[in-house]
């Protein structure tokens, strides 16, 4: 249950019941009435919920709950694996431990999850999608410790997103006891992590402004040109 609902910012109010909102959407997919079963559920008036998750600056109302339920993501994990807490692990073990604790935390809600990745890969809903991937990636470069402010804050960001959607979608197919593929295959992958300056010169090689750049796309997405 949400205490004191009424007293929420309609952004604090979405984050708290956004993961309810995920468990509705197993049954119900991201709609009306996932909404409101996860209200009632809650004990948050069904309409001060409709409220906060009313579609805004071109979001439909299902992006709206998908990027809440990401951002409550985001909010758990930077709660339960604080920059001291990670302190004294190899960059590699926390970045490993950060991608896993995402996965953990959507364990029992994948179809759900699905159903998330299908409305975020639709056109009108790619630019939110991306934006949404770029700042779970900053948060887990930030509770690793990096204080990048040159060209690596982005390639890092832009690898790291890679390697979590690789990862998903490899957890996602994995039938093994305990995951053990999927963490297999998110420690080859966290390779490409360490690597990110290999992948930098790459991306800025000669004739780099006349060819598609995904870390220059993302740059302009977090600062965009006035």
């Amino acid at each position: 249950m949400i205490d004191d609902a009424a007293d929420l910012t309609l952004d604090e109010l979405r984050h708290a019941l956004a993961p309810a909102i995920a468990d509705s959407a197993i049954f119900d997919g991201w709609t009306q009435a996932a909404l409101t079963a996860a209200a009632e559920m809650e004990g948050v008036d069904p309409a001060l919920a409709r409220l906060a998750f009313k579609g805004q600056g071109g979001q439909s109302e299902a992006m709206v709950m998908i990027t809440a339920w990401i951002e409550s993501i985001d909010q758990a994990m930077a709660r339960d694996l604080p920059p001291e807490t990670l302190e004294g692990r190899k960059i590699r073990e926390k970045i490993r431990d950060l991608v896993w604790y995402r996965l953990d935390a959507v364990a029992g809600q994948e179809e759900a999850l699905r159903r998330a990745l299908a409305i975020s890969a639709m056109p009108q809903n790619a630019r939110q999608a991306m934006r949404s991937a770029w700042q779970s990636a900053d948060i887990m470069w930030r509770l690793a410790g990096d204080t990048a402010t040159d060209y690596n804050h982005y390639t890092k960001r832009a690898i790291l997103a890679s390697v979590y959607g690789s990862t998903l979608l490899a957890w996602f197919d994995d039938e093994s006891e305990d995951k053990s593929e999927a963490r297999a295959f998110l420690d080859r992958r966290i390779e490409n992590v360490m690597q990110f300056e290999k992948t930098k010169a790459q991306l800025t090689g000669g004739g780099s402004r006349e060819r598609f750049s995904p870390v220059r796309l993302l740059g302009r997405m977090r600062y965009p040109a006035r």
